[in-house]
């Protein structure tokens, strides 16, 4: 689909949901127009717990807190300071303001470095009782548990309401579909698929998550606040971890990573239980609950993306042909006057000093000293349990190693994350591929270049510039012609192949491979032999390689260091190493086939 075709579409969509909103009024009851307009505004914040968990992968149930901070605001102005426009203003950017504080703080603690998703879970869990809590002991100011009620508002019509609340929801709703189909809208998906392969892809995982959550805290506030003008009476249930919970079924019944099942979800769901407790109020919960249950149990992924394939499907099979991918983004190289990458600094381009990394009692490195210049190709072997891999973390991110420097093209490291690491011209590729198994190929060669080239928030871009490098792997692959392949969908080789060629579309000084060639057939491990070399020697890539097929090895090094039980044992040319008799001691006597026995193996995993 053309970007032209895709905006025209979202367009019209935005004009049929507005004109079903102003015919609303005058083809439903006086009764269903006031339960909607209630069910409108919760629906919108029912999206963004479908942005936050759906799209980003951070199940929230404290987006409550967020809709009660906006009603709680208003209340508390109109009931303490009367009802003025002036007043009306206050109390907006109040709500607006509180949401935003609690969602820093709360983000702050759910996303700092090293956070895991259970970790933001919790706490967002915990917010809407710590919430529900201070409104309780909030005596005559908030309320209490009766709440506040009775105080002045808009003199609005309840068909003015329901305009308002709609509106409200479509605008929100349309740029929500908006930013999640733009290539900014694509690094939430990134995100959520592998959030270490963000990390050393350049991008602060951290910040993203936050600045999402606040703008999710920012809707919930404004809804909130229209429920208040409206309704006239704000409780502490608003706030409430039962609410918090509501959202998140509703999300999951009209099926997460939609955003219009959510919508449509929590109309459907919230209209008739207004019906259920009136014709049945003892057992309507249970009702609910029970259709919760088989939805989930008989469409894990909800109800829309269901109805959405049964259409889909039939057109296809009246066809008689399956859907075939295609690029939606041209490939061109980049040039090489305009490259944004880390430039080669004084001195060698890694310079490791006294690295050691220690767990408990266990030291895994010890003294870990070596420099490797620019242009040349540093193979690291040595059996499994050596600390190889570890060293290749240490390199990549500050925080890994016990004590020691790592300087990079002129900059010592510290202890900077991996993003930072990378701003510093390093480049890490995984033992096993390490790419987005749901996005395509031009997809993931995009998230790689976000870094370099700021994504649109609401557009896709139709063409995408990558270093010679990375083309250069992409059309000896061939995955020049698979731009539209799903990753998941790619031979272990073209996964590995592109997982390099994202590596090197960040313009890296110093490249990292941690066994490349593992599981590849001889024709891929020549490919990829052919281009390592290149790299070092007509790109100037300072490249560090971790590899156990010494045949492969002696083919491209420049030189190979030997690591032993976390210290290096040998340094020299492929000759010395595979003449060497301490090597031969290492390998047990086994000379070349011990090393290439080794490939058989994996690599150690430290705790």
């Amino acid at each position: 689909m053309t970007e032209s075709r895709r905006l025209s579409m979202l367009f019209i969509g935005f004009l049929l949901a507005a004109a079903v909103i102003g015919a609303g009024p005058y083809l439903l009851d006086t009764y269903s127009v006031n339960v909607l307009t209630r069910s409108l505004l919760y629906a919108a914040v029912a999206l963004t717990v479908d942005l936050l968990w759906g799209y980003l992968g951070i199940l929230t149930f404290g987006q409550s807190v967020f809709f009660a901070a906006g009603a709680y605001a208003a209340g508390l102005v109109f009931t303490h300071m009367d009802f003025t426009p002036g007043n009306a203003a206050l109390a907006l950017g109040l709500g607006v303001g509180g949401a935003l504080l609690t969602a820093a703080i709360v983000g702050w603690l759910a996303f700092w470095h090293g956070a895991s998703a259970l970790y933001a879970s919790v706490i967002t869990l915990v917010l809407p009782i710590v919430a529900t809590q201070l409104l309780y002991t909030g005596g005559e100011f908030t309320g209490s548990s009766s709440g506040l009620s009775g105080f002045t508002s808009f003199d609005i019509s309840m068909e003015g309401w329901f305009w308002l609340a709609g509106g409200f929801l479509v605008c929100v709703t349309t740029l929500a579909v908006l930013f999640v189909q733009s290539d900014a809208g694509r690094l939430l998906v990134a995100v959520r698929e592998n959030e270490q392969r963000c990390k050393y892809l350049g991008l602060d995982t951290s910040r993203l998550k936050i600045t999402v959550y606040l703008a999710c805290a920012v809707i919930g506030a404004v809804a909130g606040y229209l429920y208040a003008g409206y309704a006239m009476v704000v409780a502490p249930e608003l706030a409430g971890f039962v609410f918090g919970t509501e959202l998140v079924i509703w999300t999951a019944l009209g099926g997460r990573g939609t955003l219009l099942g959510p919508v449509i979800g929590t109309l459907i769901v919230d209209y008739e239980s207004a019906q259920l407790s009136g014709d049945y109020p003892f057992v309507w919960q249970l009702i609910i609950g029970v259709v919760f249950v088989l939805v989930i149990v008989a469409f894990p992924r909800g109800l829309l993306p269901v109805v959405a394939d049964v259409p889909r499907r039939l057109f296809r099979s009246f066809l008689k042909r399956p859907a075939r991918p295609v690029a939606s983004v041209r490939l061109s190289t980049l040039d090489p006057a305009l490259t944004q990458g880390e430039a080669p600094g004084d001195g060698p381009a890694l310079a490791v000093e006294g690295v050691a990394r220690r767990f408990g009692s266990l030291t895994v490195l010890d003294g870990i000293d070596f420099a490797a210049r620019a242009g040349e190709l540093v193979s690291l072997v040595g059996p499994n349990g050596a600390g190889k891999t570890t060293l290749m973390r240490c390199i990549a991110d500050g925080a890994e190693r016990s004590s020691g420097r790592i300087v990079v093209n002129g900059h010592d490291i510290g202890r900077r994350p991996p993003e930072a690491c990378v701003a510093l011209g390093v480049g890490r590729k995984f033992q096993m591929a390490n790419v987005f198994e749901t996005l395509t190929v031009a997809q993931c060669l995009q998230i790689a270049r976000v870094r370099h080239a700021r994504p649109s928030l609401w557009r896709r871009a139709g063409e995408l510039h990558l270093p010679e490098s990375a083309m250069h792997v992409i059309a000896t692959t061939g995955l020049d012609r698979q731009l539209g392949t799903p990753a998941h969908l790619l031979s272990h080789g073209m996964k590995q192949a592109l997982e390099l060629a994202m590596v090197l579309a960040l313009e890296p000084r110093v490249l990292l491979l941690d066994e490349p060639t593992a599981g590849l057939t001889k024709t891929e491990r020549m490919q990829i032999g052919a281009i390592l070399i290149d790299l070092a020697r007509r790109q100037g890539l300072c490249v560090l390689l971790v590899e156990h097929d010494l045949d492969f090895v002696r083919e491209i090094s420049s030189r190979v260091i030997v690591l032993h039980q976390g210290r290096i044992v040998l340094d020299g040319s492929v000759e010395e190493v595979v003449n060497s008799e301490l090597v031969k001691q290492v390998y047990a006597g086994s000379g070349h086939a011990g090393i290439q026995h080794q490939a058989a193996g994996r690599e150690e995993v430290t705790p």
